[in-house]
């Protein structure tokens, strides 16, 4: 399930999270500066410091201000002119002047104290126009910007093109700056929150719809591409089709935004094959048709030096069985020979076509005294090879499915079965069915393709890569050849048109230089103690806190032109994200749960009659096929 499902179904949440009414009086910049009384929120206090950076505005009895809104003031500077100060709200007080004690409260209230009700709003500067850095003065008249007045407040006047990226709370459309998305000025975008409840998937799909169906990309939408890892069930494998909770109001609410209401309309889907299976079929339940499975031949992984990703776990550096991996690599690549269509190959003789007989044969190599020195290198003693040996073998479960040598093919051409990412324009790779571990080869495997390809083809062309969990991937302690992949990208993958889009529920937990070189930075709902590390000291201290509290479809965007990140609300998925809300599906689903439960029935195990020790070495289902080193 993705974290939409989290989201509420009430009328306003369903578009947009909560209710929101739009602003009135759209009135050209310097019409709002004059003060009109429709305008007019208060006056800048008195009581409080006033900086360049940051100002207070003691609010009109009959005015008020929330966070988020956008206020200006403006001053007069001899010889300058006037000099045009906003900002966004990030904090309102409300007291009781002329209150001395907690109890006087109710003094006030009977009319036996005089005193009186002020709000002061705290107003965190985005923009000063022209360029000289001068406190807004006390008294100055302060307004609640909108129009050309909110548009040039946050940068939007100066984006030559613009993503929507949701609504703020003012109820109207917030932007992203392209050229911090498509490597022009900066590149790459952090997704951090709960997970769940964060809605860190749907914000980034939603995104990835925003790109290519607002017209900002203009011609070079053409050869604009998506690749995204799904590891969250088999949602993401009906992103083509329309939500069945599509109606008017979720409509509207694309309207709103200058976006379709519609689905991806040009999707491919991947998942691995069915284990066991001979004939390739993919691995899924939910949508059986139009999904390709996906592995790599016996020769493909000789051919392309793959053995390194078979250890992307996170190691020591050092490590000394690293040695053994990057030896037998070059020997495999130097040896193997394919052996007919199917995949299998050929080396010294004996021909492989599972990865359980690679194993077995590598390990024969390595731990032979007369060939170790040849497949190991030399001066490698037995306990680095016995290291090497044993990670070796857990893999044989996890990846046996995707490594693959006796897939058989009817014709004189290989069955197609490698992840293609030039056909559509969104390529969704399953990986829920995965161990941990196939997963983080898949990932390295396809990152590295791709960036090859890039680097073969030069400039031109994007290619948006979504992968959630990035902590996973990318943790900040240790290296592994995936990491290794992922901060390529980060530092140079703008230049070749490669854009990151990671999720984690913790930026903490991620590669430092993965998450500096995010242009965009966004978070939705966090844990307190996640709130309070530095990776988030981007927001301000009242949206630390909110975001301990957003319900789902709220996210606080920061880009680098705005120095307030702002609080957004994107609408319900146009696109369905779980087979339940297709409407109309136009591909074959899976056998019904009954059928299922009929089925298993009918095939019970035939193992589960056998005895068993109490102290079965192999109870575990995550247990390997060969003895422990």
């Amino acid at each position: 399930m993705t974290d939409t499902a989290s989201e509420p179904s009430s009328a306003d949440s369903t578009v947009f999270g909560r209710g929101s009414a739009p602003v009135t009086g759209q009135q050209p910049f310097e019409g709002l500066l004059a003060g009109g009384a429709e305008d007019e929120v208060g006056k800048v206090a008195g009581t409080e410091d006033s900086t360049p950076l940051k100002f207070h505005v003691a609010l009109s009895p009959d005015a008020y201000l929330q966070l988020d809104d956008v206020v200006s003031t403006r001053r007069e500077i001899p010889g300058r002119g006037t000099v045009v100060t906003s900002g966004v709200v990030t904090e309102v007080v409300a007291r009781h002047e002329g209150a001395a004690f907690g109890s006087d409260v109710f003094l006030i209230a009977d009319g036996i104290l005089p005193a009186n009700v002020q709000e002061i709003a705290e107003v965190t500067t985005t923009r000063v126009d022209p360029e000289c850095y001068v406190p807004p003065r006390p008294g100055e008249v302060a307004i609640r910007a909108a129009g050309a007045a909110r548009d040039a407040a946050l940068y939007f006047d100066r984006m030559d093109a613009r993503i929507p990226a949701g609504i703020g709370r003012d109820g109207e459309p917030i932007y992203l700056n392209l050229e911090f998305l498509d490597g022009t000025r900066g590149a790459h975008v952090s997704i951090s929150g709960i997970s769940g409840v964060a809605t860190k998937t749907s914000f980034a799909l939603f995104l990835m719809h925003s790109l290519f169906t607002s017209g900002a990309l203009g011609t070079r939408a053409v050869n604009a591409k998506a690749l995204i890892f799904s590891v969250k069930g088999e949602d993401l494998l009906f992103v083509d089709q329309p939500n069945v909770r599509l109606d008017d109001t979720l409509r509207a609410a694309y309207t709103r935004l200058g976006l379709p209401a519609r689905p991806f309309a040009s999707a491919s889907f991947y998942a691995p094959p069915l284990p066991g299976d001979t004939t390739g079929r993919p691995h899924v339940t939910g949508r059986t048709s139009g999904v390709t499975a996906f592995w790599w031949s016996l020769a493909e992984f000789c051919e392309r030096e793959l053995l390194p990703y078979v250890f992307a776990d996170v190691e020591d550096e050092k490590n000394q069985y690293t040695i053994v991996v990057h030896q037998v690599t070059s020997r495999l690549r130097r040896e193997a020979r394919p052996a007919g269509n199917d995949g299998a190959v050929v080396i010294d003789g004996t021909t492989l076509r599972t990865w359980p007989e690679m194993i077995d044969f590598i390990s024969s190599k390595v731990t032979d005294d007369i060939t170790r020195a040849d497949w190991a290198g030399p001066a490698i003693g037995m306990g680095t090879v016995n290291a090497f040996v044993r990670r070796l073998r857990s893999s044989q479960r996890a990846l046996g499915p995707l490594l693959r040598g006796d897939l058989t093919t009817s014709s004189d051409r290989p069955v197609a079965h490698s992840i293609d990412t030039s056909q559509q324009q969104v390529t969704v790779v399953d990986l829920h069915n995965l161990p941990e571990r196939a997963q983080r080869f898949v990932v390295g495997v396809v990152l590295a393709a791709e960036t090859d390809r890039k680097e073969q083809a030069g400039p031109g062309g994007l290619l948006f890569t979504m992968i959630d969990e990035l902590n996973k991937y990318a943790p900040r302690e240790g290296s592994s050849p995936i990491k290794d992949v992922l901060l390529d990208i980060a530092e140079r993958g703008r230049s070749l048109g490669i854009i990151l889009i990671g999720a984690q529920q913790t930026a903490s937990e991620v590669e430092r230089r993965i998450v500096s070189n995010s242009s965009i930075k966004i978070v939705g709902r966090l844990d307190p103690a996640e709130a309070g590390r530095p990776e988030y000291g981007f927001l301000p201290t009242s949206q630390r806190q909110r975001a301990t509290l957003a319900r789902p479809g709220t996210m606080f965007i920061s880009q680098p032109e705005i120095p307030v990140p702002l609080a957004v609300e994107f609408p319900f998925p146009a696109w369905a994200t779980r087979l339940s809300e297709v409407a109309g599906p136009a591909f074959t689903t899976g056998t019904s749960t009954a059928d299922q439960a009929t089925e298993n029935a009918a095939r019970p195990d035939p193992f589960s009659k056998l005895p068993r020790t109490e102290n079965d070495p192999w109870a575990d289902d995550d247990a390997i096929d060969e003895p422990p080193y």
